[in-house]
């Protein structure tokens, strides 16, 4: 790349990521310290009031020592909203919006850090990393049967001389210094985590828009991705993020894997030299391993929903009305074009639009004041008996307003466990619609979410003495529940 592209691209950078704009920022050392108490810690997403309270607390601690901040706590957390360093998204657990902290805001707390702690130019610990990890890919993309059999022989000669020095007595334990650099290192690693399932929840979210965006606004309705979706792939999963992040929880939810790790730990932390590391540290090293699970189960549960969304967009009527929509804007935009040739923006008209629903107003003494007593009702209230109501009533009236997504479910699960699979119609032979033409709603959200959807297949469904046709889901493994 030459200089000038660089140097562009520098500009661009700093124009647009989020770490760039802390770090260049006035009050930047301030902006770090505070989100790193109240966002970095094990709270990675706080509702809106709460983090505007907290902020407030922080500004006057930060006032009382002479920092000189003369903006509210909803002033500066709106500007970092817009600056990228906060991302803000509605809650699914509670009616506030929450906040978080972008990718770029972990980066540059992650350069902070290491400038207020920086590692050695070069340690054993890191040499030795790269090295492992280089032969590894060496021989795992060697395909030469002969040289891997050869490496692999040396390998296990190196283990059987290390096994008789063992059986001899000789023994190497590694010093305090360097497992603690180790440590170290690894608690190094850990750390880029973060920031790097931050960028896959961005990177998925921008795939999600961008898909949506060429749904809409092409009008084939044979476009691979559409086919894709109605063949049932997951194109968010199967993306360069999502696979990369796929491949991780596979690895980190397997469980013998995961007794390896929850293992080592425990090993690591009875050793000798575990006792010279800091608190920080062996607080850590004890919850990396949780720690990382909740992490990626959250990014997990964003992409399974995302792409169940996806696929409701395009299932329903809803890809059809944002198409129909866009071609009325884009008609209109291209009216709107075709007069601006005709008539400039600037020309005035004798056209006079009246206020609806504003009263004119020439003097504060011309409003008269609302007077309760108007609207006093003079007739008196007759109070009704009320009657006990029984526990079944309560029920059938409860069933009456909800569909009971539990029968539905076990259902379901009844038959998968009968017959191995079974589509809606077949569940609702063996068990009757009980709500009506609500179970039958029910079952089909069911197998939006958790069946197969057999593409061009419908199936006779009944239900109170009526039938109809539906489209047909294919149910093959167990609902949770």
């Amino acid at each position: 790349m030459s200089l000038v592209r660089r140097a562009f691209a520098h500009q661009r950078i700093a124009d647009t990521h989020a770490a760039w704009a802390i770090l260049r920022a006035q009050n930047g050392h301030i902006v770090l310290a505070i989100l790193e108490q109240r966002l970095a810690g094990e709270q990675r997403q706080v509702p809106a009031p709460e983090l505007f309270e907290q902020v407030t607390e922080d500004l006057e601690e930060l006032r009382s020592e002479g920092f000189e901040l003369p903006r509210t706590a909803q002033e500066y957390v709106s500007d970092w909203r817009r600056s990228g360093i906060l991302i803000r998204r509605p809650s699914t657990e509670q009616r506030e919006e929450t906040f978080e902290l972008s990718p770029g805001a972990l980066a540059a707390m992650q350069f902070v850090d290491e400038l207020h702690t920086p590692r050695r130019t070069v340690t054993e610990s890191r040499l030795a990393t790269i090295q492992n990890l280089m032969s590894k890919l060496v021989v795992d993309t060697d395909p030469d049967i002969t040289s891997r059999l050869a490496t692999l022989e040396a390998d296990k000669a190196r283990i059987e001389e290390e096994i008789q020095r063992l059986s001899e007595g000789e023994i190497d334990v590694l010093d305090q210094e360097k497992a603690t650099e180790r440590v170290a290192e690894i608690l190094n690693l850990v750390t880029e985590v973060p920031s790097d399932f931050g960028r896959v929840r961005q990177e998925v979210e921008g795939l999600n828009h961008d898909l949506r965006e060429k749904l809409i606004d092409s009008d084939d309705a044979r476009s691979a991705v559409l086919e894709d979706i109605f063949r049932g792939v997951d194109i968010l999963a199967d993306s360069d993020a999502g696979r990369s992040f796929y491949g991780f929880y596979a690895l980190l939810l397997d469980p013998e894997r995961g007794m390896e790790f929850e293992d080592a730990i425990q090993t690591i932390t009875e050793r000798d030299f575990a006792e010279h590391l800091p608190p920080p540290q062996m607080r850590a090293l004890r919850g990396m391993l949780p720690v990382l699970q909740e992490r990626s189960t959250e990014v997990h549960q964003i992409l399974t929903s995302f792409s169940r969304s996806l696929r409701r967009f395009v299932q329903t009527q809803r890809l059809t009305e944002e198409r129909r929509l866009n071609r009325e804007l884009r008609a209109a935009l291209k009216d709107a074009m075709r007069a601006s040739e005709v008539v400039r923006a600037t020309t005035e008209f004798d056209v006079e639009f009246q206020l609806s629903r504003l009263p004119q107003i020439s003097s504060i003494s011309s409003l008269r004041l609302k007077n309760p007593g108007d609207y006093r009702v003079e007739t008196s209230l007759e109070e009704n008996s009320t009657g006990i109501v029984s526990l079944e009533e309560i029920q059938q009236l409860a069933r009456t307003m909800d569909i009971d997504m539990t029968e539905l479910e076990t259902n379901v699960n009844t038959m998968i466990t009968e017959h191995g699979t079974a589509t809606i119609g077949e569940v609702l032979s063996d068990f009757p619609a009980t709500q009506g033409i609500a179970s039958v709603v029910g079952l089909v959200v069911l197998g939006q979410e958790h069946g197969k959807w057999l593409a061009g297949n419908t199936e006779a469904v009944a239900w109170d003495g009526r039938s109809g046709h539906i489209e047909t889901f294919l149910f093959t493994e167990r609902i949770p529940q």
